[in-house]
């Protein structure tokens, strides 16, 4: 009886261990570091209790609040074009008639998916690379001269932008099209004997329909982008000067380069906290909507 009712626990028991070991532990590591002083490069000070004056010096830091202000600049800028996109696509890829066109769209559209953060960005410092990138050799059929991208401020910040609205923009509509699919078959029908108009059948019938996928793209590309890393390191290494700094970049320099892990893990606290609030928000404002 004993072994029957506790034998399932020992096939979890694998599974379980390696996500505390990967997830709880160094989440615990980073909360007890933000209450020390944590100097990588004075190991004999140790580690001491400081309490909260890391979070008091991150939080009176003006380069801190500045590159979670061009995080979120980069959030209003590549989500409202990647759900529009998406969102787009979805409906191109819900009409009828489609057949294997719909098939082969939808394994092309994994494709971005299943490609790494690293890989992307040293694809996007390829394309916008000023002297032999495909981006200017596509302009310049044109008569237009070649364009620095990754060494001006505002065109490598776009040029960042324009790489994660390709990598993502598939999923957005991967996901809608998931909720498309939800909508009961009569209901729509019965819809379109009603009106022709496409708008209000989008408005009445399928959105409702769509903002539970909504919410989770909201969620899960939020927490994405404040802690996107990989794709901004190999293309532009936050610069030129601090143009695309995001807030993962700069968590990175703290920690990293001027080695105060103490520091660095008050910021990294306080980013968990921030996608909680958020996630927390993006819940209760849309899925109002559902239940309405």
């Amino acid at each position: 009886m004993w072994k029957r009712t506790y034998a399932p626990l020992w096939f979890l028991a694998p599974a379980v261990i390696t996500l505390l070991a990967i997830g709880l532990y160094p989440l615990g590591f980073a909360l007890v570091n933000s209450f020390r002083q944590y100097l990588v490069t004075k190991p004999r000070l140790g580690t001491p209790f400081v309490g909260f004056e890391n979070y008091l010096s991150v939080l009176q830091d003006d380069s801190f609040w500045e590159s979670l202000l061009r995080t979120f600049q980069f959030l209003l800028v590549v989500l409202p074009i990647q759900i529009l996109l998406g969102l787009g696509i979805a409906l191109l890829l819900y009409r009828p008639g489609l057949g294997l066109l719909r098939t082969i769209t939808r394994v092309s559209l994994v494709i971005p998916l299943a490609t790494t953060y690293a890989v992307v960005g040293l694809i996007g410092r390829l394309m916008f690379n000023k002297d032999f990138g495909v981006v200017n050799q596509f302009i310049g059929v044109f008569g237009i001269e070649s364009v620095p991208w990754l060494g001006t401020e505002n065109l490598a910040f776009a040029s960042i932008a324009m790489m994660d609205i390709w990598q993502w923009t598939p999923f957005v509509a991967l996901v809608l099209l998931a909720g498309l699919s939800m909508v009961p078959k009569e209901i729509e029908d019965a819809a379109r004997l009603e009106t022709n108009n496409p708008w209000t059948l989008f408005v009445h019938v399928q959105l409702p329909y769509l903002w539970p996928g909504l919410t989770a793209v909201l969620i899960l590309r939020t927490a994405d982008i404040l802690k996107l890393f990989d794709m901004i390191f190999v293309m532009t290494r936050g610069g030129p000067g601090s143009a695309t700094e995001l807030i993962s970049i700069y968590v990175h320099r703290i920690g990293f380069r001027v080695f105060d892990q103490g520091q660095a893990s008050a910021q990294a606290i306080i980013l968990l906290i921030l996608v909680i609030v958020l996630s927390r928000l993006y819940i209760r404002v849309f899925y109002r909507e559902v239940q309405s």
